[in-house]
């Protein structure tokens, strides 16, 4: 399975941007995760299979809105009103359950993006 991330970029603080990760066949869940300069990776959003469930980092819920088209096998983060703090490389994921995929249980991971907030 080959997951390929897109969309990164620099913006300035509030701006908003919108990732993309194809994934070579279709899964159950799916997800996003990102890793900031010295830091550890972190669950940031995560959507189930039939897109019925959702879930969202505490630091990104109201800001960031995660979702799918399985038709075209590709997972979508929304990402509005960006702070400084967002900078990181986002990395997209699968897994059997948008419940355990927030808790870290990742079957595939893709390559990451990079996000830059800066004025």
């Amino acid at each position: 399975v080959q997951l390929q991330a897109s969309g990164g970029g620099l913006v300035q603080p509030g701006g908003s941007l919108r990732l993309s990760c194809v994934v070579s066949r279709s899964m159950y869940a799916m997800g996003w995760f990102r890793q900031a300069p010295g830091k550890e990776r972190e669950f940031v959003a995560a959507i189930s299979r039939y897109a019925d469930v959702t879930h969202y980092a505490d630091s990104v819920k109201g800001r960031f809105t995660v979702s799918r088209v399985d038709a075209k096998n590709t997972v979508y983060l929304q990402m509005n009103n960006l702070k400084e703090e967002d900078t990181a490389v986002y990395y997209c994921a699968t897994g059997f359950q948008a419940t355990t995929l927030a808790q870290g249980t990742v079957d595939y991971w893709g390559k990451g993006t990079l996000v830059t907030v800066s004025s």
